[in-house]
């Protein structure tokens, strides 16, 4: 509902929040200009009737005098028949350039006011104000909701390079828009009377003046009184009209001045009403605080770019939309599937199932986990698929689910399974499906199969799950998701180093070359590869940059594996169809902390590339696991060149299949005093490899940061712990 209720105003507003913003930002730069050319710097304790006596030396036809909140001095004159207007120096009198108000500022300033249109155009603005404040509430909502707390609001960020400027920016930008957004609307208010801004409480005109000559303007002791720096307007009375007097608006009131006597008349000191109208003025357009002005330019500048972004991810929300057919009404179906999504990534799953439950001749019907009833009494399955989002919350569509769920009951007995999809590099990875197992266990339920996850919308790991559900139904279930991703390119297989032969492990280090130029990627980024015959791609992290000039890859030849059998066939100058998927959670931070590094088989991989391209020689320290050194020491050369070089500071390599056999995290374990030193200095934790292999590192570095009061939750909490497994 969140995400909607933001969503809509952004998508309905667009073009006029953009508009709105980018004349205010333009309009943003008028108060710094002013101030830079400001002639009332060195003013001191000057007062408005020292000032009106050195300007009648020099402008003896003078009828108005203003000072804008910049402090520029401008005078109105006649003379000669003609009219004029003259910026100052309050010091002397003396004119230092016509004054001449900027036509462009000006046709900005109605834009950006009324649009053009007179009232209804300031109806207009004050609806774009109001929309505005509802993206930013509803955008800081939904990025509390996103990082898991409002305590986490200055976290990194992770997700899409659309994902993660939009929230990015939105979180630079936040407080600005919010001020803006707000002053607007206040201000949208006093201009249709909603609001009393002060403006009303105008003081009387006299009705009584003194009679006589009047006095020399710089005599007169009303005037003198009043200290230029809170003077905004003086109007001189009309030299034909012996009953006029002197107008005068200062910042704390305003009243008339008798010219005869110089007393002040009628004078109406401003209310609070006044004052607020006065201060959010100036909060909104900067006048007179030009250095908020320019920072909230800045703010409203970024509003293009989150409309944008923003558009492109509902855009993407909607495509990913599945839409399920042959959805059979939730009372007569045999198989209910119900959908916890964030970003409807996780419906394309869903109508994957559904559409292979469809053709082996079940009844199906899905729905989101939020829509969850009582009327599934027939159903004799219930199967839950459901991302997470931010730290272990429920993502958007099952946000109402356990409430649910407690109030309304679930049938005793009744078999259920449950599908956790979410990102190893979280904290909380399947948090909310782990819950939802529960929940649905203690309401009674009976699992079919335990739970399971899927990393990374991998769909091998979903077939995988597929296949055992088809093993409790009595009959094969192929799962065969097809996610979308980018125009492939083809690319050469120049060189091949194989290892592994002797040990029943055979793995090859396969470099490509591009015909043209190479994609742009990093080491710890992912290529996906679409063997022929197949549309489903299989991923490989890189272990090299596009700067090494070659995309290089490690790859295990598995049994009955399409893809690694495929690329194991590939002989010098074969082509493959690739495609680079960007993987930036899963690399070395920047800076000086050493780095941990944690492999095992093939997962070496990614990791030899992060220690060649530590040119820097910061402290990188490798755990790695293999079965024979003879036979599968992969990056054997590469490794020793690196340790002579010091960009790898240590190599601590263990093997499986030899007399004393031993696995990386029982080298981990041995190591513990020194592994606490490189922790307690800062040091970050990469890992990759099996996704057995990583609980083991998990269980054995708990066990190495019990002392510390650190777990490997708390590291990654942090930032400091990373996975790349499968």
């Amino acid at each position: 509902m969140l995400r909607q209720f933001h969503s809509l105003p952004g998508l309905i507003a667009a073009l006029l929040v953009m508009l709105l913003a980018i004349s205010g930002a333009i309009l943003s730069v008028d108060p710094a200009l002013e101030r830079l050319h400001s002639t009332s710097t060195a003013a001191g304790q000057l007062s408005v009737g020292q000032l009106d006596g050195r300007v009648a030396d020099h402008f003896p036809g003078v009828e108005q005098i203003q000072r804008t909140a910049s402090g520029t001095v401008i005078v109105y004159y006649r003379q000669d028949g003609r009219s004029g207007a003259e910026k100052v120096d309050p010091l002397t009198g003396q004119g230092l350039a016509p004054y001449e108000p900027s036509g462009f500022s000006r046709w900005v300033k109605d834009l950006h006011r009324s649009l053009f249109l007179g009232t209804p155009g300031h109806g207009v603005s004050g609806v774009g104000a109001m929309f505005m404040l509802i993206l930013s509430v509803s955008g800081a909502l939904l990025l509390a909701r996103r990082l898991g707390g409002w305590r986490n609001l200055l976290r990194p960020l992770r997700g899409t390079f659309s994902q993660r400027w939009h929230a990015e920016v939105g979180r630079l930008a936040l407080l600005g828009l919010l001020l803006s957004a707000v002053s607007g609307l206040y201000m949208s208010g006093t201009t249709f009377g909603l609001i009393a801004d002060g403006t009303q409480n105008e003081p009387a005109f006299p009705t009584h003046i003194s009679a006589g000559p009047a006095l020399p303007v710089a005599s007169l002791p009303a005037l003198q009184a009043v200290d230029l720096n809170d003077l905004r307007e003086l109007v001189y009375p009309s030299a034909d009209n012996p009953q006029d007097v002197f107008s005068l608006r200062t910042a704390q009131g305003d009243g008339y001045v008798d010219p005869v006597n110089g007393d002040l008349l009628s004078y109406q000191a401003h209310d609070a009403m006044r004052n607020l109208y006065e201060l959010i003025y100036q909060l909104h357009t900067g006048e007179g605080l030009w250095w908020l002005g320019l920072p909230l330019g800045l703010c409203a500048l970024c509003v293009p770019l989150m409309s944008v972004t923003g558009i492109l991810l509902w855009w993407r929300r909607r495509k990913a939309d599945a839409k399920i057919q042959h959805n059979s009404p939730a009372h007569c179906a045999d198989s209910v599937i119900l959908v916890g999504s964030e970003n409807n990534s996780t419906w394309g799953f869903a109508k994957t199932l559904h559409d292979a439950l469809h053709q082996a001749g079940h009844r199906v019907h899905s729905a989101a986990l939020n829509e969850w009833k009582a009327d599934y009494h027939g159903a004799q399955r219930i199967l839950i698929l459901t991302a997470t989002h931010g730290d272990g919350d429920a993502p958007a569509s099952a946000s109402q689910f356990l409430t649910q769920l407690s109030q309304v009951g679930l049938t005793p007995g009744q078999p259920f399974a449950v599908l956790g999809l979410g990102d190893r590099q979280f904290a909380q990875f399947c948090q909310y499906a782990h819950q939802v197992q529960q929940a649905m266990e203690q309401a009674g339920g009976s699992p079919l199969l335990g739970l399971e996850t899927v990393n990374r919308q991998s769909p091998q790991e979903f077939a995988r799950w597929g296949a055992a559900l088809g093993d409790v139904l009595g009959h094969e279930l192929t799962l065969v998701h097809r996610p979308s991703h980018p125009r492939t390119q083809q690319l050469v297989l120049t060189e091949c180093i194989a290892y592994g032969e002797q040990v029943n492990a055979p793995t090859h280090v396969l470099r490509f070359k591009a015909a043209g130029a190479l994609p742009s990627f990093q080491a710890g980024d992912l290529v996906g590869i679409v063997p022929p015959g197949s549309a489903v791609p299989r991923f490989y992290s890189l272990a090299s940059s596009a700067e090494d000039g070659v995309l290089e890859i490690c790859v295990r030849k598995h049994e009955g594996g399409v893809c690694s059998q495929f690329l194991h066939g590939l002989s010098i100058g074969a082509t493959i169809e690739a495609f680079i998927q960007p993987n930036p959670q899963f690399r070395p931070a920047s800076g000086t902390h050493p780095v941990i590094l944690i492999g095992a088989g093939t997962g070496i991989g990614p990791l030899a590339g992060f220690i060649r391209n530590n040119k820097a020689r910061h402290p990188m320290h490798l755990y790695w696991g293999g079965r024979n050194p003879a036979s599968d020491f992969l990056y054997e050369p590469e490794l020793n060149r690196y340790l002579a070089d010091r960009r790898l500071t240590a190599l601590r390599a263990v093997f499986s299949q030899v007399q004393d056999r031993s696995y990386v995290q029982d080298r981990l374990i041995s190591d513990a005093l020194a592994l606490r030193h490189l922790i307690e200095k800062g040091a970050q934790v990469l890992v990759c490899g099996s996704r057995e292999m990583a609980k083991g590192v998990m269980q054995a570095l708990d066990e190495v940061l019990a002392p510390l009061n650190l777990s490997v939750i708390s590291l990654k909490a942090q930032g400091r712990y990373r996975e790349d497994v499968y």
